[in-house]
């Protein structure tokens, strides 16, 4: 049995647009937001794990990034560790505090996520995802989308980001495959915004209909720019702590045990065998080492940078049948009052996602969920979350993933 682990704070600057702040700023917010919901001082934390994507890319500021952020709010002598792992960078600098405090390395650490992505030149920060992907084989990526969701032309369909052509390829595929229909693509971007107009931290806060959301603008078929995921700054942080370190806290019912933490990649495998892909041979691990199964999960804060992303993430989850997933949306099991809610926070299409911060952004909803501090988006009686964030692509699918299980 591994060395139990606890969340013990949580925090997280509002994500949008951050005119006039930067790195540091964004990131002294949310430290000291779950510095302050875990009733600790910085001189309580024994190791930190600083997550960043584009700082260097936008900035320039390379190697020292998060020894230069917490430096600047006091954190000194303790080991801080720079952690880059595409979008999968949150979850996986949470992973390396946990497994920090469960090697009795440190008795209590922190992981705090942070990017500043709207910058003046918005094409160097759309440049940032050309590298999520073997740069030495464009050829090699070209031909994947083919084989995935054929050739289709979408040169006319204005600027974007190059992961909006794979995530398209992968759900013309799952449409070709299964059936799914761009409707219910659509339903999934209506029930996130709707469920961002509750989150007063999302980057969007507006409803829209699924109509509206068909209508709009098109990046790549079956694509419109509300499925899609907006450029976002902002910054998440989350405590975790062990036995030791717990005894020198008060709230206990507020504590979230963290189940399973797992961060992994993927296998050599034919474009078609979902079986074998990187995210469901990783929940597998995450369900065995939680003890807990997906029949368990009351919710999830799933990685839907597109909403076709979320459809194919409840089916690997296992949280519904392979193909069903559309279905699952357009008939609201995965809404709030549904049997099983998925992103209530907005998920990332709405809340926003700012790389490097999103998966911390994602335990921080299931923390509050789990607490029962959800508000107006409480799921109720809520005991088991589960969050997937995922980054990059090889191979026909991302190449990290992340699962976290939590519960109460």
């Amino acid at each position: 049995m591994a060395e139990p682990v606890w969340i013990v704070g949580v925090g997280m600057t509002p994500f949008g647009r951050h005119t006039g702040r930067g790195v540091r700023d964004l990131t002294a917010e949310a430290v000291s937001e779950a510095l302050a919901d875990a009733g600790l001082e910085r001189g309580d934390i024994g190791a930190a794990f600083f997550g960043n994507t584009t700082q260097g890319a936008l900035e320039g500021q390379l190697m020292v990034g998060g020894q230069i952020a917490l430096r600047a709010m006091g954190f000194e002598r303790i080991p801080v560790f720079n952690v880059e792992n595409a979008c999968a960078t949150g979850a996986t600098a949470l992973h390396l505090a946990v497994s920090q405090v469960r090697a009795g390395a440190a008795d209590i650490a922190l992981a705090v996520g942070v990017e500043k992505m709207n910058v003046a030149d918005r094409d160097r920060a759309m440049a940032v995802f050309e590298g999520a992907y073997d740069v030495s084989d464009p050829d090699g990526l070209s031909a994947t989308l083919t084989a995935l969701g054929g050739d289709v032309d979408d040169s006319d369909a204005g600027r974007r980001s190059v992961f909006m052509d794979i995530y398209a390829a992968l759900a013309r595929a799952h449409m070709n495959t299964f059936g799914t229909t761009q409707r219910q693509i659509a339903a999934v971007a209506e029930k996130n915004h709707r469920h961002a107009t509750h989150n007063d931290k999302a980057h969007h806060r507006t409803p829209l209909t699924v109509e509206e959301i068909l209508a709009a603008r098109p990046l790549a078929f079956p694509l419109t720019v509300p499925m899609c995921a907006p450029i976002t700054d902002g910054a998440a942080a989350v405590v975790v702590c062990g036995q030791r370190g717990l005894r020198r806290l008060a709230g206990a019912d507020r504590h979230v045990r963290v189940l399973a933490c797992v961060v992994g990649t993927g296998v050599e495998r034919p474009l078609d065998a979902t079986d074998r892909h990187i995210t469901r041979l990783l929940a597998e691990r995450a369900y065995e080492e939680a003890g807990v199964g997906p029949q368990d999960v009351d919710v999830a804060e799933l990685h839907d940078a597109t909403a076709f992303a979320e459809i194919q993430l409840t089916e690997l989850l296992g949280l519904c049948e392979p193909g069903a997933g559309g279905e699952a949306a357009e008939r609201g099991v995965t809404t709030l009052g549904g049997r099983l809610p998925v992103n209530p926070s907005g998920g990332l299409e709405s809340k926003g996602h700012p790389l490097g911060a999103t998966g911390l952004a994602q335990v921080y909803e299931l923390v509050q969920q789990l607490r029962g501090e959800g508000g107006v988006r409480q799921v109720d009686r809520a005991r088991i979350g589960i969050a997937e964030n995922g980054g990059g692509f090889h191979s026909g699918e991302e190449a990290v993933s992340a699962i976290t299980v939590v519960g109460v």
